[in-house]
Order: C-alpha cells, then sequence, then structure tokens
C-alpha cells in the first residue's frame, strides 16, 4: 500500500500486469499490450497518449470488459472484470448513434435497456439534452447534425446513464480545432460534477498532447509497441479549467515539454520501424 494510502482504499480502476494477445487472420500472434500497469483513483481524470498503434485502445477495451487478458488482471472498484458493467460508460471515436432514431430517442435509448421506465427515461434524456445545448434538436435525426452536435449527442448518451467509470477513445478527433476545444470545455464541465453527482473517473485515450494536458490529472505516457507504461506525469494546473487559456499559461508549456521529452522517443522509435519494414 502507497503511504498515505488510507486503510480500505480502493482505486477505480487497476490493471495489475495486464497483456493481451491477438490472433491474426494468417495465424500468428500480436501482442497489443504487456504487462501493462496502471492505476486510476476515484474522481481522477487520466488522459493516455503514447505513438499510433501502440495498444492504447486495447487498454480501453479491457477495462470496459470487452476483451479479457491474456495474462494479468483487470479490476474495477477492486473487482476483477469479467463482462460489460452497467457502472462504465464508453465513448467511441465513431459516433455510435442509431441512424434511424431521433436525437432524443437516441439518448432514452441507454436508461430503457437498463430497464429505466419509459416517462422517466424520456425526461431524464431531455435534462441532458438541455444540458449540452441540443434541447431544441431533440426531434431532428443524427445526419441533420454537424460533427460537433452528434458528439453532444453521444456525451449525452453516456452521461445520462450516471458512469462512475467514462472511456473515451479520441471522441473528439474528427472535429475541427475550434470545435474540439469547445467539446472539451463541456466535456470538462460535465465531468466536473456540474449535475449535481460524483466526478466520474475518466480515462481519456488522444494523440493530441495538448489536448491531454488540458483535460487531465495525470498523462500516462506509453511505449512504442506492444505498450507498457513508460510514465505517469501529474498535472497541477489549477481547476476549473478553459482549455484555450490554460494553453497560454507558462506552467502548460514547461509541461509540454517534459512530456514530449517522453513521448517524442516512443514515436522516433514507432516512425522508425515502420521505416524499415518498407525498407
Amino acid at each position: 500500500m502507497i503511504s498515505g494510502t488510507p486503510p480500505g482504499h480502493v482505486p477505480a480502476i487497476e490493471l495489475r500486469g495486464a497483456s493481451k494477445v491477438f490472433r491474426t487472420p494468417s495465424g500468428a500472434s500480436h501482442t497489443a499490450v504487456r504487462d501493462l500497469g496502471l492505476t486510476v483513483e476515484q474522481g481522477e481524470f487520466v488522459a493516455v497518449v503514447g505513438p499510433t498503434g501502440c495498444g492504447k485502445s486495447t487498454t480501453l477495451t479491457l477495462v470496459s470488459g470487452l476483451e479479457e487478458p491474456t495474462e494479468g488482471e483487470v479490476l474495477v472498484g477492486g473487482e476483477p472484470v469479467t463482462g460489460i458493467r452497467p457502472e462504465v460508460g464508453f465513448v467511441f471515436q465513431q459516433d455510435a448513434v442509431f441512424p434511424w432514431r431521433t436525437v432524443l430517442s437516441n439518448v432514452t435509448a441507454g436508461p430503457r435497456f437498463r430497464g429505466v421506465p419509459r416517462a422517466e427515461a424520456r425526461e431524464r434524456a431531455r435534462d441532458w439534452l438541455g444540458r449540452v445545448g441540443l434541447a431544441s434538436f431533440a426531434d431532428r435525426y443524427p445526419h441533420q447534425l454537424s460533427g460537433g452536435q452528434r458528439k453532444r449527442v453521444a456525451l449525452a448518451q453516456t452521461f445520462v446513464c450516471d458512469p462512475a467509470i467514462l472511456l473515451m477513445d479520441e471522441p473528439f478527433s474528427a472535429l475541427d480545432v475550434q470545435t474540439r476545444a469547445l467539446m472539451s470545455d463541456e466535456l470538462l464541465e460535465l465531468w466536473g460534477g456540474s449535475h449535481g453527482g460524483p466526478a466520474a473517473s475518466v480515462v481519456f485515450v488522444t494523440h493530441d498532447l495538448e489536448e491531454a494536458i488540458a483535460l487531465a490529472d495525470k498523462v500516462v505516457v506509453m511505449t512504442a509497441g506492444p505498450a507498457t507504461v513508460k510514465q505517469v506525469f501529474p498535472v497541477r494546473l489549477p481547476r476549473p479549467r478553459k482549455v484555450e487559456a490554460i494553453r497560454l499559461e507558462p506552467e502548460f508549456v514547461e509541461i509540454y515539454r517534459e512530456i514530449w521529452s517522453s513521448l517524442g522517443e516512443e514515436v522516433r522509435i514507432t516512425r522508425e520501424r515502420g521505416a524499415s519494414r518498407v525498407a
């Protein structure tokens, strides 16, 4: 037990020596993550960065229960993950919406699947659509929305189920720079317990180091694949934060330089491996 940790302390998420090996179509094995150790505390916002293809998304699927580790343990709330858990929300890079349903119907779907009565589910869905600025779009269909609006639907879909753990896999990567900053600010506001409940524990995968620092309590740098944790950097910038404003702070620039010195090495390794394969 870490010194100063209270007795009975249980982290929100723990990966203990977790590895994941996949079989390729040719029958060969591919190790996505190896001997991965990571702890996320209750209410903590953790950003995960690393080279392309290193295994960041696999880490999320292990926590979510969509995949099982080949070796090691994955625990949520101190209990081994043996399948998909209702307290875990997942926001994917691609929009996970039903194209034939209206915005309101999409946001209502999660609570209904969990057995919430129809009237209550619709009331909760309307409340969250109001919180993400889409109250007047409840009767629209996904194809009638902009990219930023669809991401707001995805946030409402997730938060309406009141997740204790929130997994996010590059959710804003397809958005333009301005919309991305706005969505990051909205995420921080929603995550910060503005709805009256405790903040969820977040694992946010991104390729954007600036985004990671602006959002997170700590940034985890993964090695070139097969991924393991290389370094963990605390981010002690004050909250509440506004993404565009915090990037101008001298402390932000200093943290960026420190993390990039570690992350840049792994990016170079990945590029060199790719170049040698082509050659």
